[in-house]
């Protein structure tokens, strides 16, 4: 559970950044026309790469913690 959803977490920020950083959104906006929306894209993107960029960095942290019960067997490198 953990591992998907960290990846959930990487893959939701890589399309995140890939919208906000690319006109690719624009565009396809735009061709189907509805492109008077792209004004309101900023209103839910920024928020949507800030959870996923959360949710990746948490689950990292977690997943590379020691899982020793003592902490006296595990050596930090």
């Amino acid at each position: 559970m953990k591992n998907k959803t960290f990846t959930t977490g990487v893959i939701g920020t890589l399309v995140t950044i890939l919208c906000c950083a690319t006109p690719i959104l624009n565009i396809l906006l735009g061709s189907v026309g509805l492109a008077s929306i792209t004004g309101y894209l900023d209103y839910v993107l920024i928020p949507a790469l800030a959870i996923f960029l959360t949710l990746a960095i948490f689950f990292y942290n977690k997943s590379s913690k020691s899982n020793c019960k003592n902490d006296s067997c595990c050596s930090v490198d």
